[in-house]
């Protein structure tokens, strides 16, 4: 492709580069210039404009941003993506439900690594979407590039890009309280945060349970407990693989597979199973609306990915998050 000015005779066929003013209107950036606008442009004074000159090979932005995005998602029902019309050789795809964003963050590098006027970008890996929520926008910044780097890019592309749609229909959720007379009552809020973070994945969360935070109690309420996945909120802080949370889910039948994350808030959180069942010990923080490590874990696990120690020990970089106003122990001590 060739940019630059030329006389406004010699423009008919080519890409108009810049916006023109005319007494009778506007010619917009990007419109393939017709002997109409040629005649337009003379008339009002006009003896050069700037255009772009696709060279045999080229393609123009539209019609190559519109392949990329086929590459990376070749078939859109499958991936849960669909692509936008292109404009101004650009490409949406959207979400096309509640997920997560699965990208190979891999092929990505590769496709913005074959020329510099043919670009990908994406949301975080894993990031939640919402229906029609903006996965990734393929923009080809030039007016069209080589059909050669066109091709590699869209070779390299792979079905780079998916939707991990919800595979949990159900959770239950079990709270214990310290003391207190009189019946067990849910704790409103932790329960109301919970079923927010679901809500937005479609999940139903079962009616709350609660019990004492003794061990006997609450491993019979696990074990009662018939949803895919099992949610734990304790009334005090679960600070030790043996505490009465985890040694509960111990003497339901089932295991630890990790404690602890390296992201704050969320420190506290632990991951376990009970046979096919997953189960979440919730720290503190679910109880905030404020994104925390509960989120990255809890969103993971209800899209059926599998997540084990790992997987949550390598999100340590990005994991400092938002302090949350209730925070009972501040990362700063006051002075």
């Amino acid at each position: 492709m060739r940019f630059g000015p030329v006389p406004v005779h010699e423009s008919v066929g080519h890409v108009l580069a810049h916006s023109v003013r005319l007494p009778q209107g506007r010619l917009r950036k990007g419109k393939l210039l017709a002997q109409a606008d040629i005649s337009a442009l003379a008339a009002a004074g006009f003896e050069q404009v700037t255009v772009a000159r696709l060279d045999p090979g080229d393609v123009g932005e539209n019609d190559a941003a519109a392949a990329l995005a086929r590459a990376l998602v070749p078939d859109p029902v499958r991936a849960g993506l669909h692509p936008g019309a292109p404009f101004t050789g650009r490409v949406n795809l959207l979400a096309a439900g509640p997920g997560l964003a699965r990208i190979d963050a891999a092929a990505i590098d590769q496709v913005n690594h074959v020329h510099p006027m043919v670009t990908v970008s994406t949301v975080p890996r894993w990031q939640r979407m919402d229906a029609d929520g903006m996965v990734a926008t393929v923009k080809i910044i030039s007016y069209a590039v080589p059909g050669a780097a066109l091709a590699r890019a869209c070779t390299l592309a792979g079905g780079a890009l998916g939707l991990q749609r919800p595979a949990i229909a159900r959770a239950g959720f079990v709270e214990t309280r310290i003391s207190g007379p009189g019946p067990a009552a849910p704790s409103d809020k932790g329960y109301r945060m919970l079923q927010g973070r679901l809500d937005r994945l479609q999940v139903d969360l079962a009616d709350p349970v609660t019990v004492a935070h003794r061990v006997a109690p609450l491993a019979e309420a696990i074990a009662a407990c018939d949803t895919e996945l099992i949610l734990i909120l304790t009334g005090s802080a679960t600070s030790d693989p043996m505490d009465v949370a985890p040694e509960a889910v111990r003497q339901a039948g089932g295991e630890i597979i990790h404690f602890g994350m390296p992201v704050d808030p969320g420190n506290l959180l632990f991951l376990g199973r009970i046979g096919t069942r997953k189960v979440i010990g919730l720290p503190g923080s679910a109880r905030s609306p404020a994104v925390s490590g509960v989120d990255w874990v809890l969103e993971r696990v209800v899209c059926g990915l599998d997540v084990g120690p790992e997987d949550i020990m390598g999100m340590g970089v990005g994991g400092l998050l938002k302090e949350i106003p209730t925070r009972p122990q501040p990362r700063r001590p006051r002075e």
